[in-house]
């Protein structure tokens, strides 16, 4: 074995060179795209008062959750902006919610197509342990070469590290549907499009929501990571306490992220129960129309025509 040696490490520098040199426009309008959607919605985050956007966050919360939740939210977002950490909180969010928006509308659409065909289950099952498994340093490599510093490369090895439970939540959730509900669905005439909207997708939120919840939770721990790279955030004060031995700079950083951690999870977790809509919240006596439900119920049989009547002894 002395002198053998798999020169995969050069099989990966060969194909990121020929990426880089064929495929570079591409890779510039994805940066571009990205770095428009954080730039968006860090602006929206970052420009009004830190009041507005507590109240709205409060708000939302308060609607999930309930008032409780809704105080809990107030102080927490309070302690961050005593903390002189509100800046950085709001670029660390919207690192997060980029990342995680992206990574869950990759990894929906895979896992349902995971879900209708064995053979791309099959196929999916070693990428995904792959993207599972590799340390995420190792992400970062390949993103600063493809889209250099700042948020961006933050954002591609966030999603990249994030979006796998999204895929095998979704397809376990759909899996997991009764088959007699869908056969039902079938019974009734109704298309493969229809059944998924209506019936499988329906019943596998939960399932999905908790794979939502956790492609946000990873997005969120990778802020340190992507602050490597030179994207803004909680994460740079991180490092800075790191390289400095500053303890109360790093727990002040560090308690954020985990404030905003819990409201994040709670606000996913709380979408994936049974929490009234908009709809019922102001029109509480309507019934959603439209519905496979419904046409089972208009086709059912009525009860008189069911059951003849049966003559009185009078």
């Amino acid at each position: 074995m002395n002198g053998f040696r798999i020169p995969v490490g050069d099989w990966v520098t060969s194909i990121v060179d020929f990426i880089t040199l064929h495929l570079g426009g591409f890779f510039d309008v994805i940066s571009t795209v990205f770095g428009g959607l954080y730039d968006a919605v860090d602006f929206a985050l970052s420009t009004p008062p830190f009041w507005v956007i507590l109240l709205i966050i409060v708000a939302i919360s308060v609607f999930a959750k309930g008032w409780r939740f809704g105080i809990a939210v107030a102080v927490g977002l309070g302690l961050i902006a005593g903390l002189n950490q509100w800046g950085n909180a709001m670029d660390t969010l919207a690192l997060t919610l980029v990342a995680a928006f992206v990574a869950v509308v990759i990894s929906i659409p895979i896992g349902i197509w995971a879900a209708r065909s064995d053979t791309v289950s099959a196929v999916l099952k070693p990428i995904l342990d792959f993207l599972q498994t590799m340390p995420v340093f190792v992400y970062l490599i390949p993103a600063i070469i493809l889209f250099g510093i700042g948020a961006v490369p933050g954002i591609v090895a966030s999603i990249a590290f994030a979006m796998a439970p999204g895929v095998r939540f979704t397809e376990l959730g759909i899996r997991g549907v009764d088959k007699e509900v869908i056969e039902a669905g079938h019974a009734f005439g109704s298309s493969p499009g229809r059944i998924l909207l209506q019936i499988q997708l329906p019943l596998a939120r939960p399932t999905i929501m908790a794979g939502i919840n956790q492609v946000i939770m990873l997005s969120l721990s990778m802020v340190v990571i992507a602050s490597m790279v030179g994207a803004d955030g909680l994460g740079k004060d991180i490092i800075q306490a790191l390289s400095r031995i500053d303890v109360g700079l790093g727990a002040e950083a560090g308690l954020s992220v985990v404030i905003l951690a819990i409201i994040l999870d709670r606000l996913t977790a709380s979408l994936g129960g049974s929490r009234p809509s908009l709809r019922r919240l102001f029109f509480p006596n309507r019934a959603p129309k439209n519905s496979i439900v419904d046409e089972s119920i208009e086709h059912a049989p009525r009860s008189s025509e069911a059951t003849p009547a049966v003559p009185s002894a009078a």
